[in-house]
């Protein structure tokens, strides 16, 4: 779970506990049970591809609680949330 945490704090700048609600919010919406959500991440930052659903649920709840969207003022987000949109879509096929 800790690692799956760090990945999302060092790619999307999210505080831990940020992190953690990320991964709690995918796997809520996904019904996917909280580890392996965690692996997926895990797996997602070594390399292998996302699942849409995931991928899908995880840009959206990065780009809740993004600190970048917190500076840019609430209208301004959905430009900064594209670029993070991209991050994700980018590492799924590396």
């Amino acid at each position: 779970m800790d690692q799956a945490i760090g990945v999302l704090v060092a790619i999307h700048r999210l505080a831990p506990a940020a992190g953690f609600e990320v991964l709690r919010e995918v796997s809520q919406h996904t019904n996917t049970k909280l580890h392996t959500v965690a692996e997926t991440v895990i797996g997602w930052a070594l390399g292998q591809e996302l699942p849409p659903s995931v991928g899908q649920q995880l840009e959206a709840a990065v780009q809740r609680r993004s600190p970048e969207r917190d500076t840019q003022g609430a209208g301004a987000g959905q430009k900064g949330g594209s670029a993070g949109a991209a991050d994700t879509r980018g590492r799924e096929g590396g």
